[in-house]
């Protein structure tokens, strides 16, 4: 008899990841079934990949394709010891026996209207005892006495012991209960979200022209402050929070990122004093065409951000995307790229566009499909 070898568990990208499971659990929950009847999910990656982020998205997609509302319960395992997983123990009405109460965080609604996530985060962080603990959870959906509910989904997630942070090695018991999904970080579909959540243009753009700083993690070096998706959504914040003046929070920036990423991003950020008023292209303006690669990414970043928060004016959609015709045609793409991304079935939306069905028709091909 041969002898099967199994290889590595599956690498997703958040985007893919996010779609395979929000779609299969769609189909479950839209037929009328149990989501207690899938295997419970283990994501692994790399510290900031974007784990816990890709959760709270699967939970709005799922609201979204369901009808339903979804709540996430997220259970940091790190800060928890075996008992805390069962409850506090007290004594029954008449004294004879111990019952145990039921922990707040698993007391969860269990109305058909509603989509339960527990998300056990960290647990690779987990001391093995508390890992142990999860094995009920995972398999058999119980805490000590305390059942969850059949509306209740469970994903759990934490960094790989390569990565050199607090994490054990999870037992195979463990392990063969659950089904395991390695996610990795994609520029694209980091962008695809950026877009959609608002992240500052300066961060896109900056992304944009030096994509390989999206994820700067090297569990071989020692550095305190490097670049990751959580790191670059930090800087978002801050920019927003000061008024997009980089300058004035480029210490914080540096702390979030490290000085040498920082000092870049803040040279980058001194470009937007000099790109063509974006609100003139979208109004159908005779503007300059930049010629830098740097100031053309500002620029696109910059476009993109607007035309989110005009997203429903179509003829001035339709005005920058005749001027991004002029543009060369790597640059035009990721623009388009990135207004598809605006909001899911925005695509839909620029069909009605005839700018956009005239750029498809000539560089439709360079979109890879995504039309």
């Amino acid at each position: 008899m041969s002898i099967v070898k199994t290889g590595s568990v599956p690498h997703l990208t958040i985007e893919k990841m996010i779609d395979q499971l929000s779609s299969t659990y769609t189909q479950v929950i839209n037929a009328g079934l149990s989501p207690k009847i899938m295997p419970s999910v283990m994501l692994w990656g790399p510290p900031g990949v974007g784990k816990s982020q890709a959760v709270r998205q699967i939970a709005r997609e799922l609201e979204r394709s369901t009808g339903k509302r979804c709540t996430v319960t997220d259970v940091r395992l790190l800060l928890f010891n075996p008992i805390d997983l069962r409850g506090i123990p007290t004594a029954n009405e008449d004294k004879t026996l111990a019952v145990w109460l039921k922990p707040q965080i698993f007391n969860m609604n269990e109305d058909s209207s509603v989509i339960n996530i527990l998300f056990l985060d960290e647990i690779s962080a987990a001391p093995t005892s508390v890992q142990a603990a999860a094995y009920q959870i995972t398999l058999d959906r119980v805490v000590g006495e305390h059942k969850l509910p059949d509306n209740c989904i469970v994903i759990a997630a934490g960094n790989r012991v390569t990565d050199k942070s607090v994490a054990y090695k999870m037992p195979k018991a463990l392990a063969n209960r659950l089904c395991h999904i390695e996610v990795e970080g994609s520029v694209q579909s980091w962008m695809n979200w950026a877009v959609h959540a608002g992240i500052n243009k300066m961060v896109i753009g900056f992304l944009g022209f030096r994509s390989d700083y999206l994820m700067g993690f090297d569990p071989s070096n020692d550095d305190l402050a490097f670049p990751t998706p959580r790191s670059w959504e930090m800087v978002s914040n801050v920019l927003n929070i000061c008024g997009g003046d980089c300058e004035k929070a480029y210490h914080i920036i540096a702390g979030c990122i490290g000085t040498g990423v920082g000092t870049e991003f803040r040279s980058f950020c001194k470009l937007y004093k000099n790109l063509p008023k974006v609100e003139d292209i979208f109004d159908g303006k005779s503007v300059p065409m930049p010629k830098d690669v740097d100031v053309m990414y500002a620029l696109i970043s910059s476009m993109a951000v607007y035309a989110r928060e005009n997203k429903r004016d179509l003829r001035r959609i339709g005005n920058s995307i005749r001027f991004a015709m002029g543009m060369p045609a790597d640059f035009s793409t990721v623009l388009l790229k990135n207004y598809m991304a605006i909001e899911k079935g925005y695509r839909d939306t620029l069909m009605k566009v005839p700018e956009f069905y005239n750029f498809i028709s000539k560089k439709g091909a360079l979109l890879n499909g995504n039309v």
